[in-house]
C-alpha cells in the first residue's frame, strides 16, 4: 500500500473562521419586536417593540387582547393617544407574557402541520392514525378502510391501542389536498356517527332530549346547543381521546337544563363528569392539527 506524503508544517493549525454576514449598527442595537400586521401604534416594552392595532369603538374602558397576530387596543373614541400610550407601558408585563405564550404556542402550532402524503399520521381518539394511499379501496363500497397494526415489539400489553391505520382510496400520486380532503371527509363521517352515539348515551342520564346534530370546523368553539334541542359540535374533537370528547358532549347536554354557565349547570355538568376541569384543561392546551 503507498501512502500519501504529508509535507511538514510550520506551526500548529489554526480553526477556520466562519464568515458570518455583515450587519449595521443599527441592525445590532435594535431591539426585540413584535407587530400585528393591522398595527398604527408602537410602544417600547422591556426592550422589545411592539406594534399594535388600535381600534377606536363605543365602549367605556381599555381593553387589550393579544392572539396569534399579535396585540390589538380598543379604547374609546373619546381616550387620548397619551392616556391609551400610558395603559399600554402600565401593562407591560401582561402583555410580554401573553405575547411569548401566543409565539410558543405558534411554534407548537407549526410543529402540528401535517405533511399530506403517504404514511403521515394525524391525531385520532387520543393516538395516532397512520394514512396509507391504498387505491384498492376505490373499487369497493367504502372508500376508505379503518385497520390495526401491532406494535413494532409484537402484540401491546392489554388496554393499550394498537396502531390504526387508514386505507385511503387515493391514487399514490395523489396531490396533498386530495389526501387531505379524503381524510377529512372519513374523520367526520366517523365524528358524527361517535358524537351521536355518545350523545345517545348520556342524554337520560342528564333527563334531556336532543334532536338534531351538527358539525362545525369553528376555530375556537367546540360546541354549542340551542333550547330546541340542536347540537352543534366541531368535528375536530375526533382528535381527543374519548374522555374529552364526552366531557364537550355532556357540556352541551347540560345547557338543554341550563342555558348559562352558572354554578347550577357547573354542578349539572360534575354529576356525570366529575373530573371536567381537568380534561377542560386538556381540550385548552392539546394541539390539532391545521386543516
Amino acid at each position: 500500500m503507498t501512502l500519501a506524503r504529508q509535507e511538514p508544517t510550520s506551526g500548529p493549525q489554526l480553526p477556520e473562521v466562519q464568515q458570518l454576514p455583515a450587519q449595521t449598527l443599527q441592525q445590532a442595537l435594535a431591539p426585540a419586536m413584535s407587530r400585528h400586521p393591522d398595527a398604527s401604534r408602537e410602544a417600547l416594552l422591556s426592550g422589545v417593540l411592539v406594534g399594535f392595532a388600535l381600534k377606536r369603538g363605543k365602549r367605556r374602558t381599555i381593553g387589550f387582547s393579544v392572539g396569534p397576530e399579535g396585540l390589538s387596543v380598543s379604547a374609546p373614541k373619546w381616550v387620548p393617544l397619551a392616556e391609551i400610550d400610558r395603559s399600554v407601558q402600565e401593562k407591560s408585563s401582561w402583555i410580554l407574557k401573553k405575547l411569548q405564550e401566543a409565539r410558543e404556542r405558534h411554534s407548537r402550532m407549526e410543529s402540528a402541520r401535517v405533511d399530506w402524503q403517504d404514511g403521515a399520521t394525524v391525531p385520532f381518539m387520543g393516538g395516532e392514525l397512520m394514512l396509507l394511499l391504498d387505491p384498492r379501496q376505490q373499487r369497493s363500497a367504502m372508500a376508505e378502510q379503518l385497520t390495526t397494526q401491532p406494535s413494532q415489539d409484537g402484540e401491546p400489553p392489554d388496554g393499550a391501542v394498537q396502531r390504526r391505520v387508514l386505507h385511503l382510496g387515493v391514487a399514490h400520486n395523489a396531490s396533498a389536498t386530495q389526501i387531505r380532503d379524503a381524510a377529512q371527509a372519513w374523520l367526520m363521517r366517523h365524528a358524527k356517527q361517535l358524537f351521536e352515539e355518545r350523545l345517545n348515551h348520556y342524554a337520560p342520564q342528564l333527563g334531556v332530549s336532543w334532536q338534531r346534530l351538527s358539525l362545525s370546523s369553528a376555530g375556537t368553539r367546540w360546541g354549542s346547543a340551542s333550547a330546541d334541542g340542536s347540537i352543534r359540535l366541531n368535528w375536530r374533537l375526533i382528535h381527543f381521546k374519548l374522555s374529552v370528547i364526552d366531557y364537550v358532549v355532556v357540556h352541551e347536554l347540560s345547557h338543554l337544563r341550563v342555558m348559562d354557565h352558572s354554578p347550577r349547570f357547573w354542578d349539572t355538568v360534575r354529576t356525570i363528569v366529575p373530573d371536567y376541569a381537568e380534561l377542560r384543561g386538556q381540550l385548552k392546551d392539546e394541539l390539532v392539527p391545521k386543516w
